[in-house]
């Protein structure tokens, strides 16, 4: 039990709650802190479970631990993953991989390349091989209908031509594009989810046409050039997981001069949000500290052991946690208090090298209604999301241009929901002001599908025709 609790809670956090989109269900940003109509139950509940497993232990691990468990939000591919029994490694011969799994092929069994990190592997690519990940993805009705309608209301685009699904996880691309009148299609897909694909692809009466391909895309040769490439690669905000790069790899090796992308167009969006979550995170984090000290004061008591020497390293392990991480939310459109489109992206000239690092400008108009007693307007965080567009190429242009929007939704928020990077303290402005600033993002250095986010920015008011800026305000975060 209390291996569960370090190296589960540690997984949870740094790998399998980092490298793959699938969210922890619950909570609105809202006010009042209400569940979202969409969710699919309180991650209160799944704690009550935890902690009741530990109630037995020893005071001083217990009252640590129960304080654990409590504060963290287990993702749900951390509170559902799987055991990983074995993990191949690139030395593997299928002859040596365990053949007792049903279902198992061993023409599509998955193995490390090289020069691939350990933890990359085995939770990135891994994690995308169960069902259970795939079936939330395909349960996303805005995204499912989103990729529908792109592909069936432009069907002459698809009738006849070779299409290519970069990362096909379930196959429901790719037997789309089938359905629509591809005349082949090639499904790439790394992790054993391939296997799955295959099946589905064959029952679903478009195996003669659809052949997938289980490898990493930028280690792959296809027998011929495509017309079309179309992937689900978007993450948190965007561009976490950093799968985009697979999509470009194959449009600069693949894809026909005048070849179609879908999504073709992509934008970021920045908006200031009201929210009371961010006051709870920091509640949390002095939870957290009161936790610790006494844990300390127990082990000291009861194990003679004084590790108060390492509080200033523990306070500032949770401040990065509570503080320093953008939070998943589904933001209500009432809370948005300004929003603005940071970077528009054109998949058919895009660079990696362009993506890597963002430098953004942005300038929020806070006109939005101020407490009626003091004229005030209180920010409690940043918030991003992203849309996406399929519009084809120039030299063959989608019919219907089709939206996918993460937006904040009174109906409810996609997987992907919005990124929150709250404030503390908040802001406090006028109505009328403006929140002038700047977005630095990069990928993470030491696993590069995380994205690393700064924000600066002042307070800009205009009084008697002069324009006056509050000292910059500079916030770091984490989009794990």
């Amino acid at each position: 039990a209390k291996k569960m609790i370090c190296d589960g809670g540690k997984y949870s956090r740094k790998y399998f709650n980092v490298t793959t989109k699938s969210r922890s269900k619950g909570l609105r940003a809202g006010a009042l802190g209400v569940h979202s109509p969409c969710s699919m139950g309180s991650p209160h509940q799944h704690e009550s479970k935890h902690v009741n497993r530990i109630s037995h232990f020893p005071h001083a691990i217990g009252q640590v631990n129960s304080m654990y468990l409590q504060r963290r939000k287990f993702s749900t591919i951390a509170r559902r993953q799987p055991p990983l029994s074995y993990v191949p490694r690139a030395s593997d011969t299928l002859n040596d991989l365990d053949t007792s799994l049903p279902n198992k092929d061993l023409s599509m069994a998955l193995v490390k390349p090289e020069d691939m990190p350990e933890g990359e592997f085995a939770n990135y690519f891994c994690t995308y091989g169960y069902l259970y990940h795939q079936k939330e993805m395909l349960e996303d009705r805005k995204r499912m209908q989103a990729y529908y309608d792109s592909i069936f209301l432009n069907k002459a685009q698809f009738h006849d031509k070779v299409v290519l699904d970069v990362g096909t996880g379930s196959g429901i691309l790719a037997i789309w594009a089938a359905q629509a009148g591809a005349r082949k299609v090639y499904a790439v897909e790394a992790t054993h989810m391939a296997v799955h694909a295959k099946k589905l692809i064959e029952a679903n009466g478009v195996g003669d046409r659809v052949e997938v391909l289980q490898g990493y895309m930028e280690k792959l040769e296809l027998p011929e050039k495509v017309d079309i490439i179309i992937s689900e690669w978007m993450g948190y905000f965007l561009l976490r997981e950093s799968m985009l790069d697979s999509v470009l790899y194959a449009r600069d090796k693949w894809l026909k001069p005048g070849g179609a992308l879908y999504p073709s167009h992509c934008r970021m969006f920045v908006g200031a949000i009201r929210s009371n979550n961010g006051n709870k995170k920091y509640l949390d984090y002095q939870d957290a500290q009161g936790g610790w000290r006494n844990f300390c004061k127990d082990t000291t008591q009861g194990y003679g052991v004084d590790l108060s020497c390492l509080t200033e390293e523990y306070f500032k392990e949770q401040g990065q946690y509570y503080l320093q991480t953008s939070q998943w939310c589904d933001v209500h459109p009432n809370q948005v208090l300004a929003a603005t489109v940071i970077k528009e992206l054109d998949l058919s000239t895009l660079t990696v090298q362009d993506i890597k690092v963002l430098k953004e400008n942005f300038v929020l108009k806070l006109d939005c209604p101020a407490d009626p007693n003091t004229n005030e307007v209180k920010i409690d965080g940043l918030c991003g999301w992203f849309d996406v567009h399929f519009r084809g190429s120039a030299q063959n242009p989608a019919a219907t241009d089709v939206e996918l929007t993460t937006a904040p939704d009174a109906h409810g928020a996609t997987h992907w929901g919005q990124q929150c990077f709250y404030l503390q303290p908040p802001s406090v402005v006028c109505s009328g002001d403006s929140l002038k600033g700047s977005m630095y993002m990069e990928r993470n250095k030491e696993n590069h599908r995380l994205m690393d986010v700064q924000f600066s920015f002042s307070h800009m008011r205009v009084q008697d025709g002069t324009e006056y800026a509050s000292p910059p305000r500079v916030c770091r975060y984490h989009i794990e």
